[in-house]
């Protein structure tokens, strides 16, 4: 990835509808009828280049419930970051024959390095590894729960072949409360590209990710309820014939 600041917007759907993570799982939005694809349509018309597309029931049910969906926004104009608590080869594999362009190996894969190092070897920069990180330790939300140390679990990761990061602030995650900053810049340290995700609810807080060194961010709720404008936010950005990936 080189160094361009991207605006990914991201669809969570569950059970073929739009969601959104709480501590009790997945629960529908409202937004655009609730309508995945209606959304995608609009991410892309906002100028979007990527969409991270997460199946909530293949991360919490260990079901890849929507890969329609997935397929569906995968026909547009747009790359689809595709992503679910993704653990196995298998999943890996499914979510690419489905139309991904790459796939978020989920924290929980993390637990066993030498299938990690394996997927890393079979799938190289195709891969992003997913760091869900809450109270300063990994810990997978869905249904394989991990608890592991952060700045350890990146030096192997990275070691092992991993050519971009997506590290999620766990307690931020639909909340529009602002991102965990530090946390970025310390993974930054990792020496990979890193995507950002949760809290991001301004342009303020993009500018906020890029200065700690992120080449992107995922913005979820609050780009499709409204109160991020995702076509600004994505213009402030742009650079012409550039992209982060």
């Amino acid at each position: 990835m080189p160094a361009v600041f991207e605006v990914i917007p991201a669809i969570d759907v569950s059970d073929g509808v739009l969601a959104t993570f709480t501590s009790a799982g997945p629960h529908p939005l409202e937004a655009y009828g609730g309508d995945p694809l209606t959304a995608a349509e609009a991410a892309v018309a906002a100028g979007a280049t990527w969409i991270h597309v997460v199946d909530m029931d293949l991360a919490f049910r260990g079901e890849a419930r929507n890969l329609e969906v997935l397929a569906a926004i995968a026909s547009l104009p747009v790359a689809v970051q595709a992503a679910g608590g993704v653990r196995t080869a298998s999943e890996v594999r499914v979510l690419f024959e489905a139309g991904a362009t790459r796939v978020v190996l989920g924290s929980a894969a993390l637990a066993d390095e030498h299938v990690a190092a394996e997927l890393l070897s079979a799938e190289g920069p195709r891969l992003v590894i997913g760091i869900e990180v809450h109270e300063g330790r990994i810990r997978a939300r869905g249904r394989d729960p991990v608890n592991l140390p952060l700045m350890e679990t990146l030096g192997w990761v990275v070691s092992a072949g991993a050519s971009a990061l997506l590290v999620t602030s766990v307690t931020r995650v639909g909340e529009r409360e602002g991102p965990d900053v530090e946390l970025v810049h310390q993974v930054v340290r990792a020496g990979r590209p890193v995507l950002a995700a949760g809290g991001v609810a301004s342009i303020t807080d993009l500018h906020d990710l890029r200065a700690a060194g992120a080449v992107g961010a995922v913005v979820g709720r609050a780009a499709l309820e409204g109160s991020l404008d995702l076509s600004a936010a994505i213009a402030e950005f742009s650079e012409p014939g550039s992209t982060a990936v």
